[in-house]
């Protein structure tokens, strides 16, 4: 008991030596925050005067380089014989490339600009277009712009007047290196916050360049270059102030602070009790304090990793010898047109799978190809498939990185990011528990078609590679994946956003990259289940969104997204239950890259809607309508260079800051990155409003025997006739009328019939409607219409 007493003595005595210091210390670590914050509130103002004053510095900078460079062209023109603007040009031009051998490109086009209003903008160019048009009707020279012809390829744009009369007797067009421009710009200094140089004014956000810090607040004006559609814009350094704004009331808070911490700590070693050294300290009874201690404490915590991280495994084995193809039965309809989907048990087996490795392996082999990603999804077939996929593409000599249980676009990106080019995720998509497949990268591209039924008649030849030794190991590459995304995108303020994977992978993903970005995350159904048991994975499909709707009601999120089944589709809903369809989604995603990448190629399928293509264009963009399917769209894009691509079953395929390949994921988060960025701080309903919105139906279905729709769709183009409506035929059939169309396609997923109708009004809707019943009915009256 005594002892027991003793130590409570001396327990109580060091308390009361140490409440001083401890005190003491706080408020002086308080009162230095105090002052830190009185600097900071009284350079405010200077900071933002210094930032506004280099954007002055900037603007007459470039106004000195446009005029100069203006100018060279003026004195060129200067003295040119009238009698050149006449008749052929081509003797105008030559005297003009002697004069401005710094000229990219020169064209002369005559005073009413007719070859202009009848070019193929496509071709022409809509940039150069708008500018040609609006030099007829600017007072004084038409102002210098720029015009990008692609990535990196930027140019100074001018429009001269030739002739001496009232009106032009010719225009002449000049395209200049924009590096003198880009020079001034880069050599500016920020001044702590950011500069941006803006095609237009700061509310178009036609940013071309930007120097300085990312999250610095942008203003709402721009001040403009003179003698150009140029302007710049400042964002001022967010200085972190948390006391009010008052200078007087910060400084005394930091001498109280520090005052009475420099009290506390003078009184504590004046008036200490007891000297440290003459302290009576029981060694023993101290060791067995510490060791009690030590028993009583918590484990150690243990960081989880995300449940899509593969389990370690010990070294493997070499890969079996393969199976003779003829032990293996392989059903040649699971070979489809951008994939390979089937029926775990009856069309997809362990042994296809194998089969199907070994047939990729002998590709890659073709190509001198020797590495590749697999990961798989959720569904409980995953594991047995993508194993059986390795052992075959190791039979074939390819060494395997397996991903374990990742979303499809995390695949994709392991490809880029390992730099093997060559993926394959396991995944059945939104398709049911029962169904899985395969989507495969070689190379760099997405096979599709003919590449995907190569690999049939290879197995079907048994012209497979065998007997190698490829390796197998197991990397987690999810930390790499998230830090690639939230390093890049943010969202300027916090929005609470609900987050649905039904029980998808992407439940493993998707809450910690929305919440890395700064969002408020609020996780519906993210533990993954191969079984699905709240509901299907499949965003496109508006009953799967009622239980996101009521949790975004519920919980007064801004918002809510949904993911399909692996994480490379999205859905969205509002706060007020509205569904916004993936092809109004891509009409806000268009405006914010064409804001950056002004004339670029935007993609989309067959089954968007008819405004899509006037938004577009509107946004200073090319559109494009393409066929159905994520390595369809891949395929356009390459071809034809385009920033961004959208499906109306929610895929989004961004190139801008990405890397091409279609991940609902990252979709979600540029999209809160605009809503959270939008300069007037309005609501998502507000923002979605601005996008024009028909009467439209979501796509509509009809399950027919497998095999049949294909077959259905051969009979129906043949026989369909949609009077007067123009008809579009690269991926089904879809009829387009000034007032709205409708589409009948054959899913490459599943064995349906997929139709989707867009009109103005309720009225045009329903009687387009009736006119595909019509059509529909007349080639098989058995169809049950959704509709």
């Amino acid at each position: 008991m005594s002892d027991t007493n003793g130590l409570r003595g001396r327990t109580q005595l060091d308390w009361r030596r140490l409440w001083p210091l401890a005190m003491g210390t706080l408020l002086l670590l308080l009162g230095g925050f105090c002052a830190w914050q009185t600097w900071l509130i009284a350079d405010e103002g200077s900071a933002a005067d210094r930032v506004r004053q280099a954007r002055d510095e900037v603007v007459q900078q470039l106004a000195q380089t446009v005029a100069t460079q203006r100018a060279a062209v003026v004195k060129a023109v200067a003295g040119l014989d009238p009698s050149m603007l006449q008749g052929d040009h081509a003797q105008l031009l030559a005297v003009l490339h002697a004069r401005l051998p710094q000229a990219l490109q020169l064209d002369v086009y005559s005073g009413s600009l007719d070859e202009v209003l009848h070019a193929n903008f496509r071709e022409f160019g809509y940039a150069k277009a708008a500018q040609l048009m609006a030099a007829q009707t600017d007072d004084g020279l038409p102002p210098v712009q720029s015009v990008s012809h692609s990535v990196g390829n930027r140019r100074l744009s001018l429009v001269l007047p030739l002739g001496s009369t009232p009106q032009a007797r010719a225009w002449l067009w000049v395209e200049l290196p924009f590096a003198p421009v880009q020079q001034v710009f880069d050599a500016a200094s920020p001044a702590g916050g950011r500069l941006d140089l803006r095609q237009g004014d700061a509310s178009a956000d036609m940013r071309i360049l930007s120097h300085g810090s990312v999250g610095a607040d942008a203003e709402s004006t721009a001040k403009a270059v003179p003698g150009s559609a140029f302007s710049v814009a400042v964002a001022l350094p967010e200085a972190f102030i948390v006391l009010p704004r008052s200078w007087l009331l910060a400084g005394l808070l930091a001498l109280v602070g520090i005052g009475a911490g420099l009290y506390l700590l003078w009184w504590r070693l004046r008036y200490r009790e007891v000297p440290l050294a003459e302290q009576d300290i029981d060694i023993e009874e101290f060791k067995l304090s510490q060791e009690a201690a030590r028993k009583s404490a918590p484990p150690e915590p243990v960081l989880a990793k995300l449940a899509s991280a593969p389990v370690a495994a010990p070294a493997p084995a070499p890969a079996p010898a393969a199976k003779a193809v003829a032990d293996v039965a392989v059903d040649p309809t699971i070979f489809r047109a951008y994939d390979i989907r089937g029926v775990v048990g009856m069309t997809l087996t362990a042994g296809v799978a194998r089969l199907l490795g070994q047939s990729i392996g002998t590709l890659m082999r073709e190509q001198a190809l020797t590495e590749i990603v697999v990961g798989r999804d959720g569904r409980l077939s995953g594991p047995e498939l993508a194993g059986a996929l390795a052992d075959g593409l190791r039979a074939a000599g390819i060494d395997v990185i397996d991903l374990g249980a990742v979303p499809t676009p995390v695949v994709y990106f392991a490809a880029y990011h390992f730099n093997t080019g060559c993926g394959v995720a396991v995944t059945g998509s939104h398709n049911p528990p029962d169904y899985n497949g395969f989507k495969i990268v070689i190379g760099g591209q997405t096979l599709s078609e003919g590449s995907i039924q190569d690999l049939y008649q290879r197995i079907a030849r048994n012209a497979l590679e065998q007997g190698g030794e490829g390796s197998l190991r197991q990397v987690d590459v999810l930390p790499d994946y998230l830090e690639r995304i939230v390093s890049d995108v943010q969202a300027e303020r916090r929005l609470k956003v609900v987050v649905d994977c039904g029980n998808g992978i992407p439940g493993a993903v998707a809450p910690q990259v929305l919440s890395g970005i700064g969002c408020d995350v609020v996780p519906l159904y993210c533990d993954v289940d191969g079984t699905f048991p709240n509901h299907h994975p499949d965003p496109s499909d508006p009953h799967n969104l009622e239980d996101l709707i009521l949790a975004v009601r519920q919980t007064g999120a801004d918002l809510g997204v949904a993911f399909d089944g692996d994480g490379d589709r999205l859905g969205v809903v509002t706060k007020a239950g509205e569904i916004i369809f993936p092809d109004r989604l891509l009409m806000l995603f268009a405006r914010d890259v064409l804001a950056r990448q002004p004339g670029a190629t935007i993609i989309y399928d067959v089954k968007c809607t008819g405004h899509l293509k006037g938004q577009i264009l509107e946004a200073g963009g090319s559109p494009l309508m393409w066929r159905t399917g994520h390595s369809l769209i891949k395929g356009k894009m390459r071809e034809t260079g385009a920033e961004l691509a959208g499906e109306m079953s929610g895929h989004f395929f961004f190139k801008e800051r990405w890397y091409g390949f279609d991940d609902g994921i990252y979709a979600g988060a540029r999209l809160m990155e605009i809503l959270a960025g939008d300069l007037e701080e309005r609501t998502p309903e507000e923002i979605f409003a601005t996008l024009p919105a028909g009467v439209s139906t979501p796509e509509l279905k009809i399950e027919l025997a497998e095999g049949e729709h294909y077959r259905f769709m051969e009979r129906f183009r043949a026989k369909a006739s949609f009077g007067d409506a123009t008809l579009i035929t690269i991926d089904g059939v879809r009829a387009d009328w000034p007032d709205g169309w409708g589409l009948v396609r054959a899913s490459n997923t599943t064995p349906v019939l997929v139709l989707r109708f867009d009109a103005d009004d309720p009225v045009a809707l329903k009687r387009i409607q009736q006119a595909f019943r019509e059509q529909l009915l007349a080639v098989d009256p058995a169809l049950k219409l959704p509709f």
